[in-house]
């Protein structure tokens, strides 16, 4: 599959898809929203991909909404802003069904829609030089791409409300610091140093981790009787897979396993 707004690669098991709208640091058109959605609907869900990283190009991750295509101009009529955020939705929710992780690397900043996007992927490594903007109240608006769900889980409730009330840009030190991402990578190594993580997720048993991820994504709304039986339904399901025999025999035998997404 060809697209316009995005490099999208295959290589070892991992899916690389890059943003590539460089001269506008990355922003969102509706075209590159629905490029996405399809990425994470058609091209991830190949056999072949046991990963998938998700960057942008240039000096940016993500600048959030094109407000060109928000806030057309010449008097033109404005875009109803809530079609577009159900396009975005429609992504998000493709980014947290795929049952295979996905690694976002955040390359330089990550303002608004470029920020949620980020932090509804399972893991996210940044460089040191990288940022995280609630941009949305500086323009009268409110955090959306999943924003007001990840970011109160992921640094706490009276932090996320200043973080989206008060509009202050977050280093990607002080990020990771908060819990909001899991790592910084120093200098000019994050690709190489994603990469690396990708590739080991891809010869991990895949099924495995993508049950993991069904499970963590149903916490986030059940109670602890309701999780219990999660556990253990998902739990009979990764004890039918070829990669949990290969893994018990592996360490019978005292040796690597050697899994196969199975």
């Amino acid at each position: 599959m060809t697209y316009k707004h995005l490099l999208v690669d295959i290589a070892d098991g991992v899916l690389m898809v890059t943003m590539n709208r460089p001269e506008v640091l990355n922003s969102c058109n509706r075209l590159m929203v629905s490029e996405l959605g399809r990425v994470f609907t058609a091209d991830a869900n190949d056999p072949a991909v046991r990963a998938v990283v998700l960057t942008g190009s240039g000096r940016a991750f993500c600048a959030g909404q094109d407000l060109g295509e928000a806030v057309p101009s010449g008097g033109a009529p404005a875009p109803d802003l809530g079609a577009i955020v159900e396009q975005y939705n429609a992504m998000i929710l493709a980014i947290r069904h795929l049952e295979k992780p996905v690694i976002a690397a955040v390359n330089g900043a990550a303002a608004g829609a470029g920020a949620n996007i980020a932090l509804a992927c399972d893991l996210v490594i940044a460089s040191e030089h990288a940022s995280f903007l609630q941009a949305f109240v500086k323009i009268g608006l409110i955090p959306d791409n999943g924003g007001t769900f990840f970011l109160p889980r992921l640094v706490g409730l009276q932090r996320a409300n200043a973080l989206m009330m008060l509009g202050d840009r977050v280093t990607a030190a002080q990020a990771k610091e908060c819990g909001m991402i899991h790592d910084v990578v120093l200098g000019g190594a994050l690709m190489t140093e994603v990469a690396g993580i990708a590739r080991h997720l891809a010869t991990q048993p895949t099924r495995a981790i993508g049950l993991i991820k069904r499970a963590v994504n149903a916490s986030l709304s059940n109670g602890l009787d309701a999780q219990l039986a999660v556990e253990a339904k998902l739990q009979r399901e990764a004890g039918s897979t070829a990669d949990y025999r290969e893994g018990v025999k592996a360490f019978q035998e005292k040796r690597t396993p050697k899994f196969t997404g199975r």
